[in-house]
């Protein structure tokens, strides 16, 4: 090893040398003997893997060290953490490097190339995490006081799932498992509703003034950071998906709630037709504060003349839908005091409010609502939304 933490190559055999044949009788006639060309394609690839191995640790031990010195108040292993974020930016320049001088060497196709463009992604990932820890670290540097409690078992509990994303993710790369990283997706996405706790948490800690307000801040960075790991992981799984199976990661879908008084008219259009319009991009959903007992019947008359039937739609209440609101990314209101209605979001769900009147006629309504639907399924999902 050296002593920039790369690995030490392994000098080539000497072109010169010629190793002695084995005498025909001795040889199996099935045996396939490697070509020079495939075991320097063999020992590139292993080079390769061994690296991301050696980042692959080097970051975890970051994450732990940078995490430690916020529990611990220790300053002096937040500043090494940092100076060791140096020396894995190079690991992931060199790897950057293989990476590029195996493919002019070898011109890889099918499984070889698909390994070396996901460890290619993969380094990007690898870097951040590494910068994710050195923020972590430089935050530690600038704490007054060990975190409270509250701060401490949710910096604990979030560091935890964090390392165990990540060693994980690593774990089936290295493996290019499949299985496992699809069941590793699957815990990292159950964890990322914690993050509301932990922010809710925090705002309750800083009530209390129990600590500066740059305390405050650091502590934010912290978790902001550790939910960062746990994306790069969720990125590293799909990754092993890829190289595993050559399936690429598929386009976003989204969830979406349009929300208005009664749920009677608008809110039902808008739903209607964007499950009509944009089935494959996402799920929908209509709610109201104030939910009629049924669908308005000039709603009803003009949908059938736009090829919507909302026969069977039905008024919802949204008091039974704001327990599950971290379950859409888009909640889109009608009406001025949409927001008022709608009340405090989940930290990763985002609200719009149109400016939509549904007392107006209903082809008013859908002549101001369509556009404005095309529009934002264009700008999440590109130009192909379906």
């Amino acid at each position: 090893m050296r002593r920039d933490g790369l690995p030490i190559r392994a000098r080539p055999r000497s072109s010169t040398a010629v190793p002695c044949a084995a005498p025909a009788s001795e040889v199996p006639l099935d045996t396939a003997v490697p070509t020079h060309y495939e075991e320097r394609l063999e020992r590139d690839l292993n080079w390769i893997q061994d690296l991301v191995g050696i980042v692959g640790q080097a970051i975890t031990k970051a994450i732990d060290d940078a995490v430690t010195s916020v529990m611990n108040l220790d300053k002096d292993l937040a500043a090494m953490t940092v100076i060791g974020d140096y020396t894995i930016n190079r690991q992931t320049r060199e790897l950057d490097r293989l990476c590029h001088a195996f493919v002019a060497r070898h011109l890889p196709s099918a499984g070889h190339l698909r390994y070396v463009s996901a460890v290619l992604r993969l380094n990007i990932a690898l870097e951040r995490i590494g910068d994710y820890a050195a923020t972590i670290s430089r935050t530690s540097a600038q704490l007054s006081s060990v975190p409270p409690p509250i701060v401490a078992r949710d910096v604990e509990m979030m560091s935890e799932q964090a390392r165990r994303l990540l060693a994980e993710a690593l774990r089936c790369f290295h493996q290019r498992d499949a299985a496992l990283a699809g069941a590793t997706l699957t815990s990292a996405a159950q964890f990322t509703r914690y993050f509301d706790k932990v922010f809710a948490d925090l705002v309750k800690e800083s009530e209390t003034h129990s600590r500066p307000a740059s305390d405050m801040f650091s502590f934010m960075a912290t978790f902001n950071r550790l939910e960062r790991v746990i994306h790069q992981a969720k990125n590293i799984c799909e990754e092993t998906i890829f190289v595993a199976t050559g399936k690429t990661k598929g386009e976003k879908t989204f969830s979406i709630l349009f929300v208005d008084d009664s749920n009677s008219g608008a809110s039902q259009l808008a739903e209607q037709f964007t499950k009509k319009a944009f089935p494959q991009s996402g799920r929908y959903r209509s709610a109201g504060w104030q939910p009629a007992e049924e669908i308005d019947p000039a709603y009803l008359r003009f949908a059938l003349t736009v090829g919507i039937d909302l026969a069977r739609a039905w008024p919802a209440p949204l008091s039974t839908l704001l327990p599950q609101l971290d379950d859409f990314h888009l909640v889109i209101g009608f009406g001025r005091d949409a927001r008022t209605r709608v009340g405090k979001l989940p930290f990763h769900t985002t609200m719009l409010v149109w400016d939509v009147e549904p007392g107006h006629e209903p082809e008013a309504v859908y002549r101001q609502l369509t556009p404005r639907i095309r529009e934002l399924m264009e700008r999440l999902r590109g130009e192909q939304a379906s």
